[in-house]
């Protein structure tokens, strides 16, 4: 299969997330690394996920008597530890022979939702039996709505507590270090429910479609991708249970905005009506705590796991996770927020 150096690393020289991605470069296949850490056409917008966050500014106070701030929050039912969840990447194989069985091992050590991507290279059965935290399934709509219904319903059975429906990808993007690779899975890579395929389906989803997911589905469905306002209000008025604000970490339409800039404006359409989750460029735990001052319920971690993976499988992942965890703990302190709710926009210097 497609990995580079797959000798065991010392994870204790690695002190935050950028150091991961240094070494993953070295642990990874050109190929796989290309895959993960590229985006769209010129990279405008992946170099404006993370710069964007560096421009917003945090309002210190100062006397709090804080030691230890409470990261607890109930999403959609569920009590989690934390508000850093990890968020569907696809072909885990290529990173790491463990695979998705290691990305929900370390989920479960860092004590974390794991969003399972419709295009695993492992079973989701298989997935279920190591995991010891919430489980949620990411969802590409096929032009097969038989295949669909039965895959959304097997993932019911299986026990994922919520849905996760990519809507942003009725083409894919253009990937130009992707193409200059030529990106492909080894042939020992099987991604068990793309029906095939890599692109997208011939026949794009409408909000049509979202009310027909929601008309048999028993969990919480979320919209993922949402980035304009006015879909956000419609996903309000479609009755769906959550959006994620995200731009496809940068990989579908390049120099659209970054989605920390887009947040507040979703937000304020929301109006609180549902929980917004965003992801796109986090990589400290100030851009955690940035995130929910301006409106988000929680975060999800997308190359950076990849990067955790590559470099230690289970272990690399769970130490991602505990990296921003204890960023936004220090954050929580120096701003003078004891809990989560407490985290407002008064958290930014304006």
């Amino acid at each position: 299969m497609a990995l580079s150096n797959n000798s065991p690393a010392d994870l204790s020289q690695l002190i935050n997330l950028f150091d991961f991605e240094q070494m993953a470069a070295t642990k990874m296949t050109r190929m796989a690394y290309e895959y993960v850490a590229s985006g769209a056409a010129d990279e405008v917008t992946l170099r404006w996920n993370r710069e964007a966050f560096d421009h917003i500014k945090l309002n210190t106070t100062v006397l709090n008597n804080l030691n230890y701030p409470d990261t607890k929050l109930s999403l959609f039912g569920q009590e989690l530890e934390h508000p850093i969840l990890i968020a569907p990447t696809a072909f885990h194989k290529i990173m790491h022979p463990d695979a998705e069985i290691a990305t929900a091992k370390g989920a479960g050590a860092a004590s974390t939702v794991y969003v399972v991507s419709s295009f695993t290279t492992t079973p989701l059965e298989e997935i279920v039996k190591v995991a010891t935290q919430p489980l949620w399934f990411q969802l590409y709509v096929r032009d097969d709505r038989i295949y669909t219904k039965d895959l959304i319903q097997k993932a019911e059975s299986l026990g994922y507590q919520a849905l996760c429906v990519t809507v942003d990808t009725p083409t894919p993007g253009i990937r130009d270090r992707q193409a200059k690779v030529g990106f492909a899975l080894p042939d020992d890579v099987i991604a068990h429910y793309s029906l095939g395929e890599i692109g997208a389906p011939k026949n794009p989803i409408t909000w049509k479609d979202i009310e027909w997911l929601q008309s048999f589905t028993k969990i919480p469905v979320l919209l993922k991708g949402i980035l304009n306002p006015e879909d956000a209000i419609k996903a309000v008025q479609t009755g769906v249970d959550g959006i994620v604000v995200s731009n496809h970490g940068a990989r579908n339409l390049d120099t659209v905005p970054s989605t920390i800039e887009v947040l507040p404006r979703v937000a304020e359409k929301i109006d609180n009506k549902i929980p917004i989750l965003l992801d796109g460029g986090i990589r400290r735990g100030t851009d955690v705590i940035k995130a929910i001052a301006l409106g988000a319920k929680a975060v999800l971690i997308g190359k950076p796991i990849c990067y955790g993976l590559a470099c230690g499988g289970a272990q690399g992942v769970a130490k991602v996770i505990q990296i921003l965890k204890d960023e936004l703990l220090l954050a929580m302190i120096l701003t003078g927020r004891n809990s989560l709710l407490k985290i407002d926009q008064s958290v930014i210097w304006h």
